[in-house]
C-alpha cells in the first residue's frame, strides 16, 4: 500500500510539473504583480487553463471584490474568470491563483482607487505667470560719470537666474518699482542691502549702484524681467471644481532656462493665428494672440514639473467631450493608436491621430512617461508634427485620458513625449481640496 501511495505521489508531482511546463500554466508568471483598477471596473485575467482544469483556480480575496454572476461568498470560492469580475468599492484586495485550489501559481495585489472623471481640453490659453520677485536674466554694464566702464551687481556676486526679492526690506514687484527703490535708496549714499534667491538659498547681498551717465540714474547694471508669458494648451477641468491642469511640464523662463518661482498668474483665452512648422533640427511654434477682454480666464496656483494647476473662472465647452470621462491608471496605457485634442487655427479645437510607440512608468521621468508619434496626414501637413504650444494637448486613447504632450524630438519632430495625467494629478493636491476629497 505504501508503495502504491508513493507511487501515486510521484505520477501526481510529474504531472504537476508537466502541466506547469504547458503555454497556459507559464502565461501566469506573466501577469502582473499588481492591479490598480477603479470602482466599478472589471478584473480581466483572462487565461486558458489545460483541458479537464477549468473553474480549478481559486480566488482569495477580501473585499471590495465580487463577481457578478455566481457571487463570491467566501474566501476560497472557486471562481470561473470566463464571468466577469466587478470591483465594487474602494481597497485593497489579494488575489491568490492556485491550481486544484492548493498549488500556488500567482499572487496579485489588487488596490482599487475611486475613478476620477475629468473633461478633456484642448484649448489654447494664454499664460501669464508673474515672479516671486525680479529675474535676473543678464547684466547690464554702466559707464559712470568718468567714463569707466562697470558692474556693480555683477561685482556683488548677483547671478544670472537669482531672484531679486527685495531692497532694503521692500518687496520688488515690477521692473518701475525696482528702478524706483534704487534710486530712493541711492541717494542715500549707501550700498543696498538686497534679498535673493538663489535656486532653494537665500542670500543677502550689498550692491553699491553707480550713478549711469547715459540714463542720469542711478542703477546697478542688471537685466531683469518680473514675468514671462507664452501659449500653450489646456490638458483638463474638473466640471464641478473648476479645477483644471495644463502643459505638462514646468515653465521656464526663456532666457535663463530655470523654473520660474511661484508668483501671481493667471491663463487667459487665446487664439492661434499662424503656424511656423517644424522641421528637422528646429521646432516649430503656434503664433498666438492673447484675448485679454474676452474668452476664459483662470488663476495659477501651482508651477510644477507636470504642468501648471489652478482654478477656472467658469465652465468651458468642448465639443468633442461635453461630459467628464475616466482618467487612466499608467497600467491601462498601451502601445498603439490615440488622439490629441489642440487649436491650430483660432480656437477651434481639433482631434488627430497619434501612435503611442513608448510608455515609461518608472516614477522620476518627470514630464516623459511617453513617446509618442504624429500619424495625421492633416496635422503632419500644417505643423510637420509637435510644435511648441502644442504642449498640454491631452491625449485619449481607448476612451480614456491618459496624458498630454509635452516636449518635441528636434530632430524628428513627428515624435515627442508626453506625461501621464495620473503623473499629472500626483503634483495637483490642491485639486483634490477642491473637489472636497479626503
Amino acid at each position: 500500500m505504501t508503495n502504491n501511495r508513493s507511487i501515486i505521489g510521484l505520477v501526481l508531482a510529474a504531472l504537476v510539473i508537466l502541466i506547469s511546463f504547458t503555454p497556459q500554466i507559464r502565461f501566469f508568471y506573466t501577469l502582473p504583480n499588481s492591479v490598480k483598477l477603479g470602482v466599478g471596473d472589471t478584473l480581466n485575467l483572462e487565461f486558458k487553463l489545460p483541458m479537464g482544469f477549468d473553474n480549478k483556480i481559486v480566488l482569495e480575496y477580501v473585499p471590495p471584490v465580487q463577481q457578478t454572476t455566481n457571487s463570491v461568498k467566501a474566501s476560497g470560492t472557486i471562481i470561473n474568470f470566463a464571468s466577469p469580475v466587478v470591483v465594487t468599492t474602494p481597497g485593497e484586495a489579494n488575489i491568490k491563483l492556485k491550481l486544484f485550489g492548493i498549488i500556488p501559481i500567482k499572487n496579485i495585489e489588487l488596490n482599487v482607487l475611486p475613478r476620477t472623471k475629468l473633461i478633456p481640453g484642448g484649448h489654447a490659453i494664454g499664460i501669464l505667470l508673474k515672479t516671486d520677485g525680479i529675474i535676473v536674466v543678464g547684466y547690464s554694464p554702466i559707464e559712470d560719470q568718468n567714463g569707466l566702464i562697470c558692474s556693480p551687481a555683477q561685482t556683488a556676486g548677483i547671478e544670472v537666474g537669482d531672484i531679486i526679492q527685495s531692497i532694503e526690506g521692500i518687496a520688488l514687484t515690477s521692473d518701475e518699482n525696482t528702478s524706483a527703490l534704487i534710486e530712493k535708496f541711492a541717494k542715500k549714499g549707501k550700498p543696498l542691502n538686497l534679498k535673493i534667491k538663489r535656486g532653494n538659498n537665500k542670500l543677502n547681498i550689498k550692491v553699491n549702484p553707480v550713478y549711469c551717465k547715459n540714463t542720469n540714474k542711478y542703477r546697478i547694471g542688471l537685466y531683469i524681467r518680473d514675468s514671462t508669458a507664452g501659449v500653450g494648451t489646456l490638458t483638463f477641468f474638473d466640471p464641478e471644481s473648476l479645477a483644471y491642469g495644463a502643459l505638462g511640464h514646468v515653465i521656464n523662463d526663456i532666457d535663463i532656462n530655470m523654473q520660474i518661482a511661484k508668483g501671481e498668474g493667471k491663463i487667459i483665452d487665446a487664439r492661434i493665428k499662424g503656424i511656423q512648422q517644424a522641421i528637422k533640427g528646429q521646432p516649430g511654434e503656434k503664433i498666438g494672440s492673447f484675448q485679454s477682454n474676452q474668452g476664459f480666464f483662470g488663476d495659477i496656483h501651482k508651477n510644477t514639473n507636470y504642468g501648471i494647476f489652478g482654478i477656472l473662472n467658469f465652465n468651458l465647452i468642448n465639443k468633442f467631450y461635453q461630459s467628464p470621462i475616466p482618467v487612466a491608471f499608467s497600467e491601462e496605457v498601451v502601445i498603439g493608436p490615440a488622439t490629441i485634442l489642440t487649436v491650430i487655427e483660432e480656437n477651434e479645437i481639433e482631434e488627430f491621430d497619434i501612435e503611442i510607440i513608448k510608455t515609461n512608468v518608472l516614477k522620476g521621468t518627470n514630464s516623459r512617461n511617453l513617446m509618442i508619434k504624429i500619424t495625421d496626414p492633416k496635422l503632419l501637413e500644417l505643423t510637420g508634427g509637435i510644435i511648441q504650444g502644442m504642449s498640454g494637448s491631452p491625449i485619449i486613447q481607448n476612451g480614456l485620458l491618459i496624458g498630454a504632450v509635452t516636449h518635441v524630438l528636434v530632430n524628428d519632430p513627428t515624435k515627442g513625449y508626453g506625461v501621464l495625467a495620473e503623473t499629472m494629478l500626483s503634483e495637483a493636491d490642491f485639486f483634490y481640496e477642491e473637489k472636497g476629497a479626503a
